[in-house]
């Protein structure tokens, strides 16, 4: 007969894990906005974003409400390195007719409490914040603000369910004109318990509470919590897995035992998972429970997805009151059985929930101090409405000085006439050799365009390297090997013999007289070569093709990347007329009126102006928008005091700037807890690809730490959300200044056409507008803003550097011979 009893009690590993999976669809249940209402597990944000990092300093008050004790505690943290506190408390008895007498009571005599422990202790003289240890069950939408749902632990206090208990609180204290206390959190037992061990144990992300009832909670990514806007950082949950099987999940699982206890409860139907509460006087049900126990604690220290992206992930969970003393044990044992691919230590509370509720308080205040720090040190990258329309502007009347003759020389925007005198028409056609020469890389293509109803493009391309040495060289060794790479190229496509049209695509600033005529104006993007500046490219090119001596080309054209980017669209749609680069560097070209262009003779059609506005603000126009990390990367760049507006809009520096402002916000000990490492102290670590990683949407924060990881940066969950926000900062600064710059060229295009509302669009490339994921569509929002009269569409370009220079010959081809006839 005792068998037949404990065989009702008796639950194998394969049914715990049934449970667990019951379980499992309840916290999907609860954390989901459309079916949290219904979810028994109700899954409650508590509002508690981040553990203590042990930096946590000075005097707290925590009171504690949840038992028939109700405790008063001032903790004391000491930032000495060694995250040691003191904890003074006393308690005080809950009578009964306060637990069931009216709300005004119970809080009256929470604040008369309060006042005796701060004249006992000499605090009166002083204002301390406070953390409010309230172990029921309450829905949350600030740290500092919550409403009750439900009375449990035999409390029947009326008028309070359904209202801000922090508020009540509050006009009890009011009452009290002697003390001073700012309430800033309100806190669950059980996230009070995590708390406390957290503060000794950073990896404690879990809170266990077994004794009079029972809980738990853990950090859950705020991207899995639908309840709460936001996707950045994590919350702790408040699972109140108490009421796990109220919708009858556990009725197979129920047995007569459990039945009665339920129907002669004070609850019956409610809190169906066993509690010690309902079975003090039976052992066989701490059997059921740390079993129970077990399953829904499998969930929270092992979800699936942990499973498939990080196996053997260290957990640490923190263990509440447990009695009889076999049961802790048993529950280790359990979990390491049922978990194995996990590391669960338990560590006991010390404390308790009350300690818990000051180091909340502590982490509340600790974060505020930092948020307003953070704002501090990022305020100078935030561009206001005012800001950019004067940007604007100012790219504006940039554009004009480049324009004009008597002012062409002394413009930082250049306005450099390309000679592309038209967009393809779709009459091109015939084979082209191009060369894309603007990186570290170096590409010959040959492209093949048909016209007519079967109109097309085909391209052959190889790629080859430029070493340093190369980059840095002398310019007749750079063009040697760029004629070594195309002897290659010819020999392996078997054309060695043809004389073929060549477009070069030279994508650094050139002052051309034709369109096959280009003066280096000055190297970027780490070229340094000597003996190029103020030379004809075409000719270094043609010279070295001569020195060779092994074929001949027509080189037709000498093409900047952004104009190849335009023509490249302006296959496809005739409506583009503006090229845009975002990438390593940036630029923008666009057609401009003849008759604007003073430096070039005709007044007769148009032309294509590469501006070269990466120069913008070398004259110190844009100086008061500069901070002082923008100058740190100008002074350490290889051209300083030249390109700025380019050093805070591309790609070669964004990551450069997030690496000077994570130092100084780790000299100022918010990030990396003060220690600059050996990774971070070098420069170009950070490059601008790991800004597109890290602001990718919904990225988990595990992910982010795993990039820092890689770049040898040992971060907390909480050092994760900075970055994350430094790096959008830059990114958005750069996107916006860009869009300003773009709504200048927009703007002007419009006023060329003498229209009211003008309809453009823009040929875009380059991998920061094409792989950042917010990049583009900031860019894209300021252009609307700042041009409302003009409709821009924005197309993305293959590859304008290669097929756009194919295209350019191919309509120089196409001018010239209707030129001729």
């Amino acid at each position: 007969q005792v068998d037949r009893y404990l065989y009702q009690l008796r639950l194998s590993d394969d049914v715990l894990l049934d449970v667990t999976a019951r379980f499992q669809a309840e916290m999907g249940k609860g954390l989901a906005r459309d079916t949290s209402p219904t979810a028994a597990v109700k899954m409650l944000p508590s509002f508690v974003r981040s553990l203590p990092d042990g930096s946590e300093k000075g005097d707290f008050l925590a009171l504690d409400l949840g038992g028939s004790q109700f405790h008063i505690h001032w903790v004391k943290e000491f930032d000495d390195g060694k995250q040691s506190s003191q904890l003074e408390s006393k308690s005080y008895p809950t009578p009964k007719e306060v637990m069931q007498g009216n709300g005004a009571e119970l809080f009256d005599y929470i604040a008369d409490c309060l006042s005796d422990f701060m004249e006992t202790k000499n605090l009166k003289h002083k204002k301390l914040p406070l953390g409010f240890t309230f172990s029921f069950p309450c829905k949350q939408t600030k740290l500092e603000e919550g409403v009750l749902l439900a009375w449990t632990k035999h409390f029947r206090v009326r008028g309070v369910q359904d209202t801000d208990v922090v508020s009540s609180l509050h006009r009890a204290l009011q009452k009290h004109q002697d003390i001073d206390v700012d309430v800033l959190a309100l806190v669950n037992d059980t996230v009070g318990t995590m708390m406390t061990c957290g503060y000794d144990d950073q990896r404690c992300e879990v809170g266990l509470i077994i004794g009079t009832g029972t809980n738990a909670c853990y950090m859950e990514e705020m991207r899995h919590i639908d309840l709460v806007e936001g996707d950045e950082g994590r919350m702790c949950i408040n699972t109140e897995w108490g009421a796990f099987g109220d919708d009858g999940a556990l009725d197979d699982l129920r047995t007569e035992f459990d039945r009665e206890l339920d129907l002669g409860s004070l609850n019956p139907g409610k809190q169906l998972d066993p509690g010690p509460h309902c079975h003090s006087r039976n052992l066989l049900y701490w059997v059921k429970l740390y079993i129970c126990s077990c399953a829904l604690l499998l969930w929270i220290v092992y979800p699936m997805e942990t499973k498939r992206t990080m196996p053997q992930r260290p957990v640490r969970a923190d263990e509440g009151r447990l009695c009889p003393a076999r049961f802790a044990g048993r529950l280790h044992r359990a979990v390491g059985r049922l978990v194995p691919a996990c590391e669960v230590r338990f560590l006991r509370s010390r404390g308790g929930s009350g300690r818990g509720a000051a180091v909340v308080a502590a982490v509340a205040r600790r974060l505020a101090a930092q948020r307003r720090r953070l704002h501090t040190a990022l305020a100078a990258l935030l561009l206001p409405p005012a800001i950019l329309w004067e940007l604007r502007d100012k790219m504006r009347a940039e554009l004009e000085h480049g324009l004009k003759r008597e002012t062409q020389a002394q413009a930082t925007v250049k306005m450099l006439p390309t000679f592309v005198r038209g967009t393809p028409d779709g009459t091109e056609k015939g084979k082209f050799l191009a060369l894309d020469l603007g990186g570290t890389n170096f590409r010959v293509l040959l492209v093949k365009i048909k016209s007519g109803r079967r109109r097309s493009v085909q391209m052959y391309n190889k790629i080859f390297a430029i070493p340093l040495e190369i980059m840095q060289g002398t310019g007749e060794e750079l063009f040697d090997h760029i004629v070594q790479c195309l002897a290659d190229f010819l020999e392996y496509m078997g054309i060695k013999g043809a004389r073929l049209p060549l477009g070069f695509t030279f994508s650094f600033p050139c002052r051309q007289a034709s369109i096959d005529k280009g003066t280096l104006v000055g190297w970027t993007k780490g070229f340094k070569a000597t003996d190029c500046e103020g030379e004809d490219v075409v000719d270094m090119l043609r010279e070295a093709i001569r020195r060779r001596n092994e074929f001949d080309l027509d080189i037709v054209a000498v093409v900047n990347d952004t104009v190849g980017t335009m023509m490249t669209c302006g296959y496809e749609d005739p409506n583009c007329e503006i090229g845009l680069i975002a990438g390593t560097g940036t630029n923008v070209c666009y057609m401009e009126d003849m008759k604007n262009i003073e430096i070039v003779e005709g007044n007769e059609g148009k032309m294509c102006i590469n501006t070269e506005w990466g120069a913008f603000g070398d004259n110190g126009c844009i100086d008061y928008i500069r901070t002082k990390y923008d100058r740190e990367v100008d002074e350490g760049s290889l051209n300083p005091g030249k390109q700025r507006y380019e050093k805070m809009t591309s790609g070669m520096y964004l990551g450069e700037i997030v690496r000077q402002i994570l130092i100084d916000l780790t000299k100022q000990g918010l990030l990396f807890r003060g220690h600059i490492s050996e990774s971070l102290r070098k420069k170009g670590i950070f490059e601008t690809k790991f800004l597109s990683q890290i602001e990718r949407d919904r990225l988990a924060l595990p992910q982010v730490r795993h990039v820092l990881r890689q770049l040898g940066l040992d971060s907390t969950c909480e050092d994760s959300i900075i970055v994350k926000e430094v790096c959008a900062a830059v990114s958005t600064r750069a996107a916006r200044l860009c869009g300003a710059g773009l709504a200048a060229v927009v703007e002007k295009k419009r006023e060329n056409q003498g229209v009211e509302r003008l309809q453009i669009t823009v040929g875009a490339d380059g991998t920061l507008y094409k792989l950042h994921p917010h990049f583009s569509r900031i860019l894209q929002e300021t252009v609307k803003e700042l041009a409302p009269q003009c409709d821009v569409s924005f197309m993305l370009s293959e590859d304008g550097s290669g097929k756009g220079a194919a295209l350019i010959t191919a309509v120089a081809k196409r001018l010239h011979n209707v030129g001729q006839k």
